[in-house]
């Protein structure tokens, strides 16, 4: 992937998690409105994780997206996991918004298959036709999906990859109350490539919590490289961030 020239990023803070969520949804809603006026149906790829919660509910609510003719994808999964396990992205995403409303599609990764066979298949799906929505977030090592900075590649050749997840990353499962323990985060996971998510017509980036303070300083200060790969949002045309104060700022809300 060529990396673009840096636009100024489309930045967007707010006094709390609510307004923060309430106003990604709102635009979200509004380009899927949009888009619709001239397109048969839409693709949207979803981030799963505790940061999504308020944007996710306000989705989920709405009355006014035909969510009959969008077809939604998930970014990433662990490998591993007993099925139907509440710590599947996909039992997450299925409980957030998937079962709540009227999708054209919903295509799931299966973590509990044969991994190279699944990456394939879900590689066809994704490459049918192109992405018009992303919705994600970043995480406190500074990764997009489950592209960790060892594994992150802004040229990566696949659609979806196998991943080992590094220790950050495990380590803010359980502080999100994801995991229990250490130990019971899977080590492996399939992920969406950095390049899908940066080929989308739109992104949306929703980060809330003092813990991604770190990640998000560096994805707006330094080079854009994989040792934070949320770093080449940066070169994408159309990326809109949402930050509460805690994640923005580095300071608590009182």
């Amino acid at each position: 992937m060529k990396l673009s020239e840096e636009s100024k990023p489309a930045i967007n803070v707010f006094p709390s998690r609510g307004e923060m969520g309430g106003a990604a949804g709102r635009d979200v809603e509004r380009r899927i409105i949009q888009l619709l006026e001239t397109k048969d149906e839409l693709r949207m790829v979803f981030a799963a994780a505790p940061s999504q919660n308020e944007l996710l509910d306000y989705l989920a609510e709405s009355d006014n997206i035909e969510w009959s003719r969008v077809v939604a994808f998930h970014m990433d999964e662990y490998l591993g996991l007993p099925a139907g396990s509440d710590q599947l992205f996909s039992s997450y995403l299925k409980n957030r918004l998937f079962d709540k409303v009227n999708f054209k599609k919903v295509n799931i990764i299966n973590g509990n298959v044969d991994s190279d066979r699944e990456s394939v298949r879900y590689s066809g799906l994704i490459g049918e036709s192109p992405i018009d929505i992303v919705c994600l977030g970043i995480g406190e090592n500074g990764h997009i999906a489950f592209n960790d900075p060892p594994v992150a590649d802004f040229n990566d050749p696949e659609i979806v990859k196998k991943v080992s997840l590094d220790h950050t990353c495990r380590r803010q499962q359980v502080n999100e109350g994801c995991f229990e323990s250490l130990d019971d985060v899977p080590v492996e996971a399939l992920t969406l490539t950095i390049p899908v998510i940066m080929n989308a017509e739109y992104l949306f980036c929703t980060v809330p919590g003092l813990s991604k303070y770190s990640a998000v300083f560096r994805t707006f200060n330094g080079s854009v490289d994989t040792s934070c790969p949320a770093s080449v949002l940066r070169t994408h045309p159309d990326c809109r961030f949402y930050f509460d104060i805690e994640s923005y700022e580095g300071r608590s809300v009182i």
